[in-house]
């Protein structure tokens, strides 16, 4: 009798926790829609949180990195999904785990991520960013390689934004790929190629007239084209 009576306590206990996670998720569930109804971002992340903590699923977690990487908190979104490469990550984690190494200053984690984005999807987006952290690991020719490959592949309506002036602004991809070779061809050779990259630094000015960072750069190394100028008619003094 005792052992029957023991019984069904625990099976009545296991029926009110099954219950109660139920109600919960449901519960959550319904917290969810409400705070992406709202859009209220932090309410969809604790939303996603608690989600994750009832019924816990690696898509959960992967959208919950997406959420905190599109908010700009970078470190939290690796904490959450980690910075290992699996041959099981979605394109979803991928992408999170390149943007955020990326942006923490880790070029040489971030670029075999966008590696492996471009193997499963090849196109003129992520052919800059690698062209971009190629250049920062001073790997001039594949960087110049992926810049190719994404000026042969460009559409006329793919646009990249730039944020190092006040106001943050957007161009061409073209112009921008163009403006990412100039940097690429003159630091290959900063003496030979140095009209060269003047020329296409011009080039992406052209398509896009607001292109700071590219007016900037001209600017720098016309200026350093000027200076070499006077330097090589400047007799040089003797000792």
């Amino acid at each position: 009798m005792k052992k029957l009576i023991f019984l069904l306590a625990v099976v009545t206990t296991f029926n009110v926790a099954a219950q109660t996670q139920s109600e919960l998720l449901k519960h959550f569930q319904s917290y969810y829609k409400e705070m992406k109804g709202q859009g209220d971002v932090q309410g969809v992340i604790n939303a996603m949180t608690h989600l994750n903590v009832i019924q816990p699923t690696q898509q959960r977690l992967d959208t919950l990195a997406y959420i905190y990487v599109t908010e700009g908190r970078n470190l939290e979104a690796l904490n959450t999904i980690g910075i290992d490469q699996n041959a099981t990550d979605s394109d979803m984690n991928t992408e999170v785990k390149a943007i955020a190494l990326k942006a923490v200053n880790q070029p040489e984690r971030a670029v075999v991520f966008y590696e492996e984005l471009f193997k499963r999807n090849a196109n003129a987006y992520v052919a800059y960013e690698i062209a971009d952290l190629k250049t920062q690991l001073q790997d001039f020719a594949s960087a110049k390689a992926r810049v190719e490959y994404g000026l042969t592949n460009v559409k006329p309506d793919m646009k990249r934004a730039y944020y190092e002036s006040q106001q943050p602004y957007e161009v061409s991809l073209k112009g921008g790929l163009t403006y990412m070779k100039a940097l690429i061809v003159f630091n290959m050779n900063q003496k030979d190629n140095l009209d060269q990259a003047i020329g296409l630094l011009g080039d992406a000015i052209t398509m896009d007239p607001n292109f700071n960072l590219a007016q900037l750069s001209k600017d720098a190394l016309e200026a350093r084209k000027e200076k070499e100028a006077e330097e090589a008619t400047t007799p040089q003094k003797k000792n």
